[in-house]
């Protein structure tokens, strides 16, 4: 309901805007102008509770983990396979978007207030940069990068306590990211009227164009995706169990179904554990450890829209990316599609800290909010198939 609402909201403030912007009818103009504030209390509500959310979110999954010395081969495995596959979903999507952006008309994007692009470092400086004399004052400065960096490093270092005091900490920050998400579900009430307020005035200052920029971003996602598992998991797949693509979708359809028509692979775990085990050949004992732990921390779809998300939105403010910028988003988008929050477009609401760590502004997040509803499906999809995918490689490096 809630996504129709938002979609409804995106669809009248493109008609206000568009109507404004070919027409320049007094009436329309007055309400695209003055609907602003309503973009501006909405944006102002996410920054306000995303990057504490995100922070409490990544201690709690680190340190849930444990010791990572403790973890055992299929630990290890799993973990592994998280990281290296997601690095390339990343950047896959920066790279299509990149050659996407020659079919971006070219507009001006309205200039959000106190808008401040952070001086572009090199590799060294980025590097340095990483970890926070101070992570206090990082905190209250909004670098949000070196933060999530000490916040990883800190919940690193609880999981190695003893099994009380970390169960304590993870305990007090589930609590804390509780309270945050529901948090999140009171702003995102106001996400219908917020977008109407960021769509109305830009459609209305700069028109069709961006209409034609949003379709050429769903594409570059869509065609993202498809080369992921074309080339990530589909080899994978027929390496490990001699399936090729067609079967494989044929033997995951249930689980794949579920999460591209709900847009979640929490909802898919029962479908994706018994397509795995019965369909796959995955032992219950490696399917009930990894499909629960995928869902929850592994999203490698969602990795590889921010990536493209942050690509498009940087070209439309004008915002370039040096190598250093590059590494940030690559890191950023790491840690934070590792711990993504269980609220709807939370792939959206959680671009955030990747966007502030390179200047992009965080008004542009309505924008992907709007349309997210065809890349949510698709990216949810991704996600449950590299769930079983990491399942069925995980399992098979047992035998």
């Amino acid at each position: 309901m809630l996504n129709r609402l938002i979609a409804i909201g995106l669809i009248l403030g493109l008609c206000v805007g568009l109507g404004a912007a070919a027409t320049d009818n007094p009436l329309l103009q007055a309400i695209a102008r003055e609907s602003a504030p309503l973009g501006q209390i909405f944006i102002n509500a996410i920054r306000m509770v995303v990057i504490p959310l995100v922070v409490a979110i990544i201690f709690a999954s680190v340190a849930r983990l444990g010791d990572l010395r403790k973890l055992g081969r299929i630990g290890g495995l799993t973990l592994a396979f998280y990281w290296l596959t997601l690095v390339p979903a990343i950047l896959l999507g920066m790279g299509i978007m990149t050659l996407g952006l020659r079919f971006v008309p070219d507009i001006v994007m309205p200039a959000p207030d106190a808008l401040t692009v952070p001086e572009l470092r090199g590799i060294t400086d980025f590097l340095i940069g990483l970890v926070p004399a101070n992570p206090f004052a990082a905190a209250a400065n909004g670098a949000i990068l070196p933060l999530i960096v000490f916040t990883s490093l800190l919940a690193a270092a609880a999981g190695t306590l003893a099994e009380e005091r970390r169960l304590r900490m993870v305990q007090a920050a589930d609590d804390i990211s509780a309270a945050l998400i529901k948090l999140v579900w009171w702003i995102l009430l106001i996400a219908p009227l917020g977008v109407f307020g960021l769509i109305a005035p830009a459609t209305a200052q700069i028109g069709w164009e961006l209409v034609q920029s949003l379709g050429v971003f769903i594409i570059c996602v869509a065609i993202a995706l498809i080369l992921f598992v074309g080339l990530i998991y589909v080899p994978l797949i027929w390496a490990f169990r001699r399936i090729g693509p067609i079967l494989f979708v044929r033997q995951i359809a249930g689980a794949v179904t579920i999460a591209f028509s709900t847009t979640s692979t929490a909802t898919a775990i029962p479908v994706s554990r018994e397509e795995a085990t019965k369909n796959l050949g995955v032992s219950e004992t490696t399917a009930d450890l990894i499909i629960p732990l995928g869902a929850s921390m592994y999203r490698p779809g969602s990795a590889l829209f921010q990536g493209a998300a942050i690509i498009f939105l940087a070209h439309l403010y004008g915002v370039p990316l040096a190598m250093g910028a590059a590494g940030a988003i690559l890191l950023a988008t790491f840690l934070v599609s590792l711990t993504v929050a269980p609220v709807p477009s939370s792939s959206v609401v959680t671009m955030a800290p990747a966007l502030q760590s390179i200047g992009v502004p965080v008004a542009g997040l309505a924008l992907i909010l709007g349309i997210d509803r065809i890349p949510d499906m698709l990216r949810s999809s991704v996600n449950v198939m590299g769930q079983i995918t990491a399942a069925v490689c995980v399992d098979g490096k047992q035998e």
